[in-house]
């Protein structure tokens, strides 16, 4: 079964120190989002990503958003950055909104799916948004959950749905759940709201002219 570790706050760093050494030896972490369990693993790490959809029975065609620290981090994975992005950026990161970018020609194939682009996320929980600094590069945020079931709130729930098949859980309470991260695509004109979530579509409305 996997470990699991409990951060209580900055003074508990050790723990994501431990948490970055497992995914820079190509392990597989749940850890805690403001919307769900997402499954981390390195995102410039081939392996580690095709070992995160065996586990998940996810898909090589369907791309794997990922998280980022800062905006220096977002360079490591988008290959623009439209006035648009930064826009939204500017008034909704860090939280619930995925935008897709176009891609770095040299991200893993896993990521992209083909596509060209990636979906890039700053998260909103504290935890994660350190353990991002820790590690010092982009992790997946997918939901920690098999293809097609309920994403999961608390650590238990990842433990029976993937504890057999992961290395670590990382966790500092249960997740809010509710709506999933808002997706919108900007990597193209015009930019298109792809899945409406935890920002609403009123809220996107004096950017993308809904």
């Amino acid at each position: 079964m996997a470990e699991f570790r409990v951060w209580q706050g900055p003074q508990h760093d050790q723990v994501l120190q431990e948490t970055a050494a497992v995914l820079a030896a190509g392990g597989l972490v749940a850890c805690p989002t403001e919307t769900f369990y997402a499954l981390a693993a390195d995102a410039r790490n081939e392996a580690a990503l095709a070992r995160l959809l065996a586990v998940k029975q996810r898909p090589s065609t369907k791309p794997l958003l990922v998280l980022i620290a800062d905006r220096a981090m977002l360079t490591k994975v988008a290959a623009a950055i439209p006035p648009l992005a930064e826009a939204l950026m500017a008034r909704f990161w860090p939280g619930p909104l995925t935008l897709i970018l176009p891609a770095r020609p040299d991200l893993p194939l896993p990521l992209t799916g083909g596509s060209g682009t990636i979906g890039v996320r700053q998260p909103g929980w504290a935890l994660t948004r350190r353990l991002l600094e820790i590690f010092g590069g982009p992790i997946t945020g997918t939901s920690a959950n098999l293809s097609g079931q309920e994403p999961p709130l608390t650590a238990k729930q990842v433990q029976a749905a993937l504890g057999a098949k992961i290395d670590l859980i990382v966790a500092d309470g249960p997740c809010p759940g509710g709506l999933p991260s808002t997706i919108v695509d900007v990597a193209q004109a015009p930019a298109r709201l792809l899945r409406p979530g935890a920002i609403a579509a009123a809220e996107l409305a004096p950017y993308l002219s809904l």
